[in-house]
């Protein structure tokens, strides 16, 4: 593949540590907002995935895809801006530069974009198969999507 990833764990110290921030919407619906935001970049393969069984990390994890490094930071900034006027607070951010696997955590919140190339090779859906993938139907409304 030739693709290294080089997490940088001094900045993944918060990785678990929940949200405390008032939100103006619960997580649920707030993962629903990032996966329409990123659907609106024409992102690839949305999956919404209910992790709250699983992992302390996060409640929810949005896992999508771009076919290029800019659209994975397009669908990366429309995530954000998405997530930001909800009241949710980016605690970090990582790849964003290389555009080819973006990691954003929002505490109750993380979101991976990732380009279809480092998708089909890291697979996370199968990695986090306990979890429950939320009905594209539940989300797929545009109802939270504020351009």
């Amino acid at each position: 593949m030739g693709t290294t990833i080089v997490l940088n764990l001094k900045s993944l110290h918060h990785l678990g540590q929940r949200s405390v921030a008032k939100h103006s919407i619960d997580s649920r619906e707030a993962s629903f907002a990032a996966a329409n935001a990123a659907e609106a970049k024409k992102a690839h393969g949305t999956v919404v995935l209910d992790v709250r069984q699983v992992t302390l990390l996060a409640d929810y994890f949005v896992i999508t895809g771009g076919d290029s490094a800019n659209q994975v930071r397009a669908i990366v900034d429309s995530v954000d801006q998405s997530l930001s006027r909800l009241g949710y607070t980016q605690r970090s951010i990582e790849g964003k530069q290389d555009g080819r696997w973006v990691l954003l955590d929002y505490g109750d919140i993380i979101v991976h974009v990732l380009h279809e190339r480092e998708r089909s090779y890291y697979k996370l859906e199968q990695f986090w198969n306990h979890a429950l993938i939320v009905p594209k139907e539940e989300w797929d409304d545009g109802e939270w999507v504020q351009d």
